[in-house]
């Protein structure tokens, strides 16, 4: 498999944590995506939507969109799960990845952050500002959501654990720990996020999430 993406995108360092998960081997192709190498002829030939991630599969199929790619691979390739079975469970798993996916990430990703610089004039500190309340709006969020997630697992007589949902490491843990590895970039407040990030931490230092990181990364910048 190969995977175009950039080192500091949060939905390439998603599929990235979730192909060290399951042990797959993939070839890592960069695409620059500050510099707008996703926008040149050569890769817009092979993603319609000009974005990072995309998984070129062995017989040369591709898929696009970090959620789609990581629920593939978890069908393909079951072991270990990062969905779970049972469908309450999978939904709430589901909705917190989804609470990042779909509602912190869209209004911070780079193009986004782009258009409020180049087209509304935003300068420097009010684009950071417009990041750091959106993502930490978000969190806190997705902090409420952890809290009822013990409840909800003792009633599927499921144990705790330091995760998202539980004791491994599901779709959730893929979308938290790329979100909060950008949201320190720009300096959010995250002391008082104490669920969020005693999942961040434990996750982190799992072996497929420290393998995913930026910095081992072949296009790492500082």
């Amino acid at each position: 498999m190969k995977l175009y993406n950039y080192f500091r995108s949060s939905a390439s360092y998603r599929v990235r944590i979730a192909l060290h998960l399951k042990g797959l081997a993939f070839d890592y192709l960069p695409v620059h995506i500050a510099r707008g190498d996703h926008k040149a002829a050569a890769f817009a030939e092979l993603s319609p939507d000009q974005l990072v991630p995309l998984l070129e599969l062995p017989d040369g199929r591709r898929l696009g969109q970090s959620m789609a790619i990581i629920e593939y691979l978890d069908a393909i390739h079951p072991s270990p799960a990062l969905l779970p079975a049972e469908p309450y469970a999978r939904a709430r798993v589901q909705a917190l990845a989804q609470s990042i996916a779909c509602e912190i990430h869209p209004l911070n990703n780079l193009r986004v952050l782009k258009y409020l610089v180049r087209e509304l004039k935003a300068d420097e500190e009010a684009k950071n500002t417009w990041y750091r309340h959106w993502v930490r709006s978000g969190l806190e969020a997705f902090e409420r959501q952890l809290a009822t997630a013990a409840t909800d697992r003792a009633a599927l007589g499921l144990t705790a654990g330091p995760l998202c949902w539980g004791d491994t490491p599901t779709l959730a843990d893929c979308c938290l720990v790329p979100q909060i590895f950008n949201a320190r970039r720009f300096a959010t407040p995250l002391h008082d996020l104490p669920l969020t990030m005693a999942a961040f931490e434990a996750a982190v230092a799992l072996p497929a999430f420290a393998a995913a990181a930026p910095e081992r990364c072949p296009d790492f910048e500082a």
